[in-house]
């Protein structure tokens, strides 16, 4: 699909309101139904009906579908900050006694989650040199569920191979969790390599203007309904329709942005 179209276009049904170019904000909390029937159907899948805002919203439901389009992935979920989203995603995906193995200096909220939080509940974590095939299987225990990855990491930018690392993992059932805001799947398209879960700290590229906070997890329609019926709606982290709104607002802009950042990089570099 493309990139103008889903930036521009893409869940964009103007026609609905009154042909506005930028979409209004649905500041709203619950939806009405014509009849009983109609309110108890909408349950069956909170994702696909506007029901209370803490699930999905009009608003944020037109950012979810072009974040989805961008990343290649079938769903994804709007979360407050990207800690959010880290949090819900790693959560949903591990119980008591399970083994993760992450990258060496993650984001600073994931090792604290990985250091103070899930210890309570019995699950442990390992931190390698991810540059390396051979150390994410060297580290994989008869108990692993997911790995950790930050490509480039957050704080000191060594690359992943990507690509081999979701071929072993997939062959071993496990899950695949990436953090892909430096990138974004502009320039990165994690699940064509075949990553589960891509995460984007919003807050970052897609808003762009330091005036808003958002995390976003993409994946499969599978991982996100496990992740929307468990961690999302009872955790209630989702993303407010004000937020989505100025993060719709930040997208318009994110490839031009990111163009101007890669040539002021190379300058940095230069110098």
């Amino acid at each position: 699909m493309d990139l103008s179209h889903i930036i521009t276009e893409l869940g964009e049904n103007r026609d609905q309101y009154f042909n506005a170019v930028a979409p209004p904000i649905w500041q709203a909390s619950n939806f009405s139904f014509k009849d009983v029937d109609s309110f108890s159907n909408a349950f069956e899948d909170e994702r696909n009906d506007y029901i209370y805002s803490r699930g999905i919203n009009p608003t944020t439901d037109i950012l979810r579908k072009k974040l989805a389009a961008l990343e290649g992935s079938e769903d994804c979920l709007l979360f407050s900050s990207g800690a959010a989203a880290i949090f819900a995603g790693v959560l949903a995906n591990v119980k008591a006694g399970d083994h993760i193995v992450s990258v060496r200096n993650p984001y600073s909220s994931a090792k604290k989650m990985f250091d103070s939080i899930l210890p309570r509940f019995n699950v442990t974590v390992t931190y390698i040199d991810g540059k390396l095939l051979d150390n994410w299987k060297e580290a994989t225990r008869e108990h692993t569920v997911l790995f950790y990855l930050e490509s480039p990491n957050s704080w000191t930018y060594e690359l992943q191979p990507l690509q081999e690392i979701a071929q072993f993992a997939r062959h071993s059932n496990i899950i695949t969790f990436i953090d892909n805001t430096y990138c974004t799947p502009i320039y990165q398209n994690v699940m064509e390599l075949g990553i589960d879960i891509a995460m984007q700290t919003a807050t970052k590229y897609i808003g762009g203007h330091s005036d808003t906070l958002g995390g976003v997890l993409c994946g499969t329609n599978a991982m996100m309904k496990k992740i929307f019926d468990t961690e999302f709606m009872t955790i209630g982290s989702g993303l407010q329709p004000f937020n989505g709104w100025l993060l719709l607002r930040g997208l318009r802009t994110l490839p031009m942005r990111l163009e101007r950042i890669n040539q002021t990089t190379a300058q940095i570099i230069r110098f």
